[in-house]
Formats: C-alpha cells, structure tokens, sequence
C-alpha cells in the first residue's frame, strides 16, 4: 500500500493552508518549495520575507514566491491576534502586552492564526522541542471538546498483507502521553479511530490491547483496559471495538475465533489501541525493526486543529509527508 502517495493526492484534490513556522531552517524552505511545486497544500511561511527570498535565492528554490510569508514584527492583524488571545487566556491574566510579546514567536503566532481562522494546521519541530510545539498549541487551539488529552498514531505498512487492513495497522498512543487512565485510554482509542478515516481512509475495527482476553487473566490493569472500552463506546457509539483483546487474538482470525468467539474484532482489528506509552512504544519499534515495517508518524491527534510535530533529524521528505497528513487531518475536521 502507498499511503503517502494516497494522502498526497487527497490533499491536492482539497488544498488546506499549512503553516510552517521555521523559515529560517532550510530544510524547511525546500520542503515548502516541493509542497508548492506538486500542489499539495497553500503554504505560509512565518518569518522575515528578505530573509527567506534570501535563503531561496540561495538555495536556488523556484517557488518560495508562490508562499505566504508572515513577518511576526510587520503583521497588520497583530492586534486583531493579541484581543484573541487575551479573551482565549483572560483566566490565565494573560495581558495584550505579554500577547504582544508571545506574538513574535513564530510558534505562538501560528497556533493563533489557526484559532483565528487563518489557517487550517501547522507543521512544526524540525528546529524546536516537542513541548516548545505543543505549549502554544494546548493553550490557544486546545483540544477537540470531549478530548482532553494529545496523544501519538503511528501508521503500520506491514509487507505481510494478513495482518490489518491489508497490510496497515494503526498504533497508539506511541508517542506522547505515558499513563492514560480509562477516561483517557477511550479517548485516545476514539481519536486514533478519527485518524484512521482522515488519513487512511479505512472503517477503523479497534482492538483494546491487554494481556488478557475477555477475562484470561485479573487485574486492575486489565481493569482500566475494560473500563476504557465502555467509556470509547459511550464517547462514540458507531465506533466498532472490543476489548480487553491480546494482541494475537486482535490480529489472527483463528486466535482470535478461540479466545473471543462472537467478537466482530478480533482477527480482524486494523487499530491497535495499547494500554500505556512503554507498550506502544515498544511495540512500534519491534515491528518496524523486526518485521521491517514501515513507520509513519507520530501523527499527533485530539487537537482541535492539527498541529504536527517533526522529528529535530527529519529530512526534506518527512517534513512534505507530514504537511500532506496535516492537510488531510484538516479535511476531516
């Protein structure tokens, strides 16, 4: 399956505007460029316009002039952005000075042009910290309402077409949030079934992972496992899932047959939904490096907006596959 080239295609057929907020990274500016050149999403670039045509010219970039390019010090909303912010963070006593100042950080200014409508998403993190990404974006995007927590999908192309949906599994949370308790492990669950549609475009089949299978084994981990299975379902109740599931009764029909006999998910399940970040994060890298599975992600999920996060490492390529996912976050808001 070639993900990227369908999520590519699909954003073209819909172009949602994308900010990229590290202009002055030059990965960043020949992502954009590539972005631009195959028409996959309208493009703003936050930062200093002499600055970046100076870079481009440098960098020998044909399209960086098709961008919008927003200068945090010459910005004639300013104004307009430090009122929202204020009203957004009046419980906090945040006040239009200190927006004023918050403003000229391209990270802070992006997440407010999304929340003002400006913009559809933001891809960012090629140059600062993961927490230096989210920050601004919990305090003006915020969650979508009824989920309170950000967490991580990874999307699993497997070249063992058996397993998934052909061959694709999503995995979550691997990526952010350590120790969700129930309420949170269903919202994750119902989130990463909200990825799966958006980027995938699949009918998600969730399978709660524990150690146990439908009561194999007692404990309050196996608890929580249940409880948040209830609550995913009480949250959304076309959502098809069950749990608590092991994972090769979740993936392997004739497990899946034995330990959970009249379950419409196990054998069959396309999304993995992991009791706790160490088990996610485990269980990614064992694929992707055992059965050489390839790895797309994090995908950063429960945002209102999308917000993504790049690896600080990322090549020109991720920086374009991740704006292309961004876009069709953004489609399925």
């Amino acid at each position: 399956m070639d993900l990227i080239r369908q999520v590519k295609e699909n954003a073209k057929r819909n172009k949602q505007r994308i900010i990229l907020p590290e202009s002055y990274d030059k990965r960043i500016l020949k992502a954009a460029d590539i972005i631009i050149d195959e028409d996959i999403a309208y493009i703003t670039l936050i930062g200093n316009k002499p600055d970046i045509e100076r870079d481009s010219k440098k960098l020998n970039l044909k399209n960086i002039d098709k961008a919008r390019i927003v200068d945090p010090g010459d910005n004639n909303k300013k104004e307009d952005y430090a009122d929202l912010m204020v009203e957004l963070r009046k419980s906090k006593g945040l006040t239009k000075d200190e927006a004023y100042k918050l403003l000229d950080n391209p990270l802070y200014l992006s997440t407010v042009m999304i929340k003002s409508g400006d913009a559809d998403g933001e891809v960012a993190g090629a140059a600062n910290a993961t927490a230096d990404v989210l920050k601004p974006a919990l305090q003006f995007v915020k969650t979508k309402p009824g989920i309170n927590v950000v967490s991580g999908a990874f999307m699993m192309i497997l070249k063992d077409r058996e397993f998934g949906q052909d061959g694709l599994l999503v995995f979550a949370d691997c990526a952010v949030y350590p120790d969700p308790n129930a309420q949170e492990l269903a919202e994750i669950a119902v989130a990463t079934a909200n990825t799966a549609r958006a980027i995938a475009k699949i009918d998600p089949r969730v399978a709660m992972i524990s150690f146990s299978t439908k009561g194999s084994a007692e404990h309050e981990m196996v608890d929580k496992v249940r409880n948040a299975t209830n609550i995913a379902r009480q949250l959304d109740s076309s959502l098809k899932i069950d749990g608590e599931l092991q994972v090769d009764a979740a993936l392997i029909k004739d497990i899946g047959e034995k330990k959970a006999p009249g379950s419409e998910i196990a054998g069959s399940a396309n999304v993995l939904i992991f009791p706790n970040l160490e088990s996610g994060n485990i269980a990614y890298k064992l694929v992707q490096r055992l059965a050489h599975a390839e790895a797309i992600g994090p995908i950063l999920q429960g945002m209102s907006s999308p917000i993504n996060d790049l690896s600080r490492g990322c090549s020109v390529d991720d920086i374009v596959n991740l704006v292309a996912i961004t876009a069709n976050q953004a489609m399925a808001e």
